[in-house]
């Protein structure tokens, strides 16, 4: 397991003027949510996620040296990037991506030495509660770690895959889930062997068929941006009157979950991921100050969930993220009939009736 003294680089061997990659990194939904953060983006407990398939970022990095011989001393010191989004300027989001590159520099030191065009688009709509900074964070390391190996060529994989993860959760915590794997591990916790809360690891236990192609549903209740942000809601952890058992709830929850992921408990997998979902968001409304990222849409579903699953005995649940959406869960061998129970109740409830299909993927993608 690597430090994170290990990901900073002595020396490169190689040099390189120009180019461009292109990463696409997907979104992940957690199963065990990660509420509440410690310096350096280190996690207050433990969690686990599905990594996604549809809901993605795609990414394209395009890169050229600079002269730094005709650049003042004061533009040798700064970050040179234009970011783009869906290939328009985007400077509202620059900030952010500011903020990343500085947290970063330590362990890519090249990063001054390149002008830098991002252009990203998602396949889904941002800020709306569907991990958009987990994707895109993870696309831009993905990038930033394909340049790294051009200037270091005898890089491992397992090092270019584990330092990926550690520079995305630096960008957003939960992006370091989105590198590699189909479940993901993020945080120390004594029933993962190799978990560290420096990086996501894959699940390593043999994952029971029933949870093979599992699929999601993403119900977009409010495709708008929220009225707290996640960063926000994580501090407000720190003074928490329920902190200290949600932090141990988490743990025990995750044992549960490995569990479950290696027997096939469908029933026992709906009880842990909907208390998940639903202590989340009483974390926001229990917090000082509180808030509340449902919308009553969000509660009808709920409740339509509930009615439908006590009536035709099939095993789907809901999940939430930090926002007003809802993910449904459910088996591929359900999925007809799962699909018509959305189009024929739940369909209503989306803005514009909108909503996305998705199932477990693999993580982030080089286009070639």
């Amino acid at each position: 397991m690597f430090s994170e003294k290990d990901f900073i680089p002595k020396t490169y061997n190689c040099t390189i003027n120009q180019g461009s990659f292109e990463w696409s990194a997907p979104s992940n939904i957690a199963l065990v949510k990660y509420w509440g953060k410690k310096e350096h983006q280190i996690p207050a407990n433990p969690s686990i996620s599905f990594t996604l398939k549809n809901c993605k970022t795609v990414t394209k990095l395009s890169f050229k040296k600079r002269d730094i011989t005709v650049l003042s001393d004061d533009l040798n010191t700064k970050f040179s990037f234009d970011l783009l989004f869906e290939g328009k300027p985007k400077e509202d989001f620059k900030p952010k991506i500011q903020k990343f590159l500085e947290r970063i520099e330590i362990y890519l030191p090249f990063l001054k030495d390149f002008y830098f065009t991002i252009d990203t688009q998602n396949t889904f709509p941002h800020s709306s509660g569907i991990a958009s900074s987990a994707s895109g964070m993870a696309a831009l390391a993905m990038n930033f770690m394909s340049l790294e190996k051009l200037l270091c060529p005898e890089m491992t994989e397992h090092y270019f895959y584990q330092k990926a993860s550690f520079l995305a959760r630096l960008g957003s915590g939960s992006a370091c889930r989105s590198i590699k794997g189909s479940i993901v591990v993020w945080g120390k916790h004594s029933d993962i062997e190799q978990s560290s809360d420096l990086v996501g690891v894959e699940f390593s236990s043999k994952i029971h068929p029933n949870f093979s192609n599992y699929k999601d549903t993403i119900l977009l209740v409010d495709k708008g941006e929220k009225q707290v942000s996640s960063t926000l809601g994580h501090d407000l952890m720190h003074n928490h009157p329920f902190a200290k058992e949600r932090f141990n709830q988490a743990h025990v929850n995750l044992s549960k979950i490995k569990s479950i992921l290696e027997t096939g408990n469908l029933d026992e997998f709906i009880l842990v991921v909907e208390s998940e979902a639903l202590t989340l968001h009483a974390m926001m409304m229990t917090s000082m100050p509180y808030f509340i990222l449902m919308k009553p849409n969000t509660l009808e579903i709920i409740n339509k969930i509930w009615k439908f699953r006590s009536e035709t005995k099939i095993q789907l649940c809901f999940t939430l993220d930090a926002g007003a959406n809802v993910h449904i869960l459910y088996p591929e061998n359900v999925s007809i009939k799962v699909l018509q129970f959305i189009k024929d109740e739940l369909v209503g409830y989306c803005q514009n009736g909108q909503y996305i299909c998705d199932e477990i993927g693999f993580g982030s993608n080089q286009k070639i």
